[in-house]
């Protein structure tokens, strides 16, 4: 009997008490301030189940930390000086140097196959259509596997174009050509940024 009261007593506490934690539950779901938002339902005409979506906590707005020293938020830092680094040499240089010779050196031999042996013109041809000449020494050694005559034969040719180039360059006057196009690249722009008077204008001019 004493059990029957008691729990007679207790029902209405815990039936209110159950109704008030639902409403907080859904009260903090509306908020989004619940780890699990409520499952959304498939789209209809689908049969897939209800999945549950991960919400995230909000979050307070963080101050800004200052940029560091690092330049990080300063948008781009050009690093390099103007002009290039070349304080240790022109490596790169040389090597592009050997990659074009490289490159004229097969076509001066395809020229000379195209004349004397068609069979392997054809070949190179097709090879150099996959492979770029201007890979300097990695289209070599590819070629070697393939051919080993047309990959010594370019070798040879480039070597003695290169022996041709170094007597007839003028170093003195590759620098004036050098220094000639930027000025005629300069001369150019300011031609085409100075604002030459129309005609109207002066013969406004005249009569004032």
């Amino acid at each position: 009997m004493a059990v029957a009261q008691a729990a007679a007593v207790a029902a209405p506490v815990v039936a209110a008490a159950s109704a008030h934690a639902a409403a907080c539950v859904s009260a903090a779901c509306r908020r989004g301030t619940s780890r699990w938002a409520l499952p959304s339902r498939p789209p209809v005409g689908t049969t897939a189940g209800f999945r549950w979506l991960r919400r995230r906590a909000p979050t307070r707005a963080r101050p800004r930390r200052a940029s560091r020293a690092t330049g990080r938020g300063r948008g781009h830092v050009v690093v390099a000086e103007f002009g290039g680094t070349y304080e240790d040499g022109f490596e790169d240089v040389h090597k592009n140097i050997i990659n074009y010779f490289t490159y004229k050196a097969t076509h001066t031999v395809l020229h000379q196959l195209y004349e004397m042996n068609p069979p392997s013109y054809t070949w190179l041809y097709n090879y150099v259509l996959v492979n770029d000449p201007l890979d300097g020494d990695y289209f070599l050694r590819l070629l070697a596997k393939e051919r080993q005559d047309l990959a010594e034969r370019v070798m040879i040719t480039r070597l003695h174009l290169y022996g041709k180039w170094i007597k007839k360059c003028d170093h003195a006057m590759m620098y004036e050509r050098i220094s000639k196009e930027n000025l005629d690249i300069m001369r150019q722009r300011l031609l085409e940024t100075v604002v030459w008077p129309t005609d109207d204008t002066s013969a406004g001019e005249s009569k004032g």
